[in-house]
């Protein structure tokens, strides 16, 4: 987008959150990837050698982050619109108590499509229900999950085993850590500090171009 590639913003905004280690996850065109991160200091890279969903993304990091106590953040890297204080804001909420797991979410007026993010009377995160599993009820929340994640790292390394890849697709995904910790008891919070603009990812020709209207519209420089 505007003469750089995605990547490049989504490490920007890393970076400028305060991000101490990122792990790039790599695997079609890998070296491309490498090549264009090279001049970047504080990024190391796992290779996903199988595309087996964004759990497994997740799996072949955990080496890297064995013997890390602190937060690890979790997030795509197809969202060249991430802002680094929405990153720095979830940083903040799970700093405030260190919980299993902070979500980031959003409100969006038309969620379809997308996991909804069910609460309890109280408000309190009860879990991510995937719209092809949603009743008529829970298709009219529009809080919406948008795959950004603080998670406790040994709470995360702990849940990664128990994904479990009995889909249609047959993969992994990271949306199934937030219900494995909190059927362990572990306090789940889904905050919904993103912005607008967070909510669009790249996937079609047409979201390249909606990103990069957005993108001169908030004046990012090429």
């Amino acid at each position: 987008a505007l003469a750089r590639p995605m990547i490049q913003y989504v490490t920007d905004a890393v970076q400028a959150a305060g991000i101490a280690k990122a792990v790039g996850v790599v695997g079609y065109r890998a070296d491309d990837v490498r090549g264009e991160l090279a001049s970047r200091q504080n990024i190391a890279f796992a290779e996903q050698t199988e595309q087996k969903g964004t759990g497994h993304a997740v799996m072949v990091c955990a080496d890297q982050l064995q013997g890390h106590n602190g937060p690890t953040l979790v997030l795509t890297g197809d969202s060249p619109l991430v802002q680094s204080s929405s990153l720095q804001k979830l940083l903040n909420a799970y700093e405030q108590d260190q919980p299993a797991c902070v979500m980031g979410t959003i409100h969006r007026e038309d969620p379809t499509g997308l996991g909804r993010i069910v609460r309890d009377a109280s408000g309190d995160f009860i879990g991510i229900v995937e719209e092809k599993d949603a009743t008529d009820e829970q298709r009219k929340i529009t809080e919406v999950n948008m795959s950004t994640y603080v998670f406790h790292t040994p709470d995360l390394l702990a849940a990664l085993p128990l994904l479990k890849d009995n889909n249609k697709q047959g993969e992994y995904y990271i949306t199934d850590c937030p219900a494995i910790l909190k059927s362990q008891g572990k306090i789940i919070r889904a905050e919904a500090v993103l912005e607008p603009c967070e909510a669009i990812s790249v996937n079609t020709v047409e979201d390249l171009q909606a990103v990069e209207d957005e993108m001169r519209r908030l004046g990012y420089a090429g």
